[in-house]
């Protein structure tokens, strides 16, 4: 079986954010869902557990960051082509996302643009062609 990631993200509103990620592509399992959790799932092996801040004080006594003001992670999606991309980060900015808080990555081989979720949390969406990445792309000095 291949390892599957679980992404847990706090969220202020989980309503908000469950219909922001059905937006994105991601569908919401009820089964691992409740009125503090949606599990978001993007495909067999990436899963996003959105939380309520109460929720996700549960798992670490830690303060919860404020992900519009600082930044601990950044999250990634493959898309299977430029228009993909292109389409994901458009239904971002159509759901109440924030469009291109990165600089949009362009080289023969890779797309990649990005989005904000309204919670402030950063993801970016490539797309590659690994067959056309040369031995060092220009872009590993960057």
């Amino acid at each position: 079986m291949p390892r599957m990631i679980f992404v847990n993200l706090p969220v202020t509103d989980l309503k908000r954010a469950t219909a922001f990620y059905e937006a994105v592509g991601a569908t919401r399992n009820p089964q691992f869902s409740d009125d503090t959790a949606s599990c978001m799932v993007f495909s067999e092996t990436i899963y996003v557990m959105l939380t309520t801040h109460d929720k996700f004080r549960h798992f670490t006594p830690k303060p919860i960051a404020d992900a519009k003001t600082s930044n601990q992670a950044l999250f990634c999606l493959s898309a299977e082509s430029r228009k993909e991309v292109d389409d994901i980060v458009g239904r971002a900015k159509a759901a109440g996302g924030v469009a291109d808080p990165s600089p949009v990555d362009e080289y023969d081989f890779m797309y990649g643009r990005s989005f904000e979720d309204p919670d402030g949390h950063m993801w970016g969406v490539n797309w590659l062609d690994m067959a056309a990445v040369p031995p060092k792309p220009a872009m590993a000095n960057a």
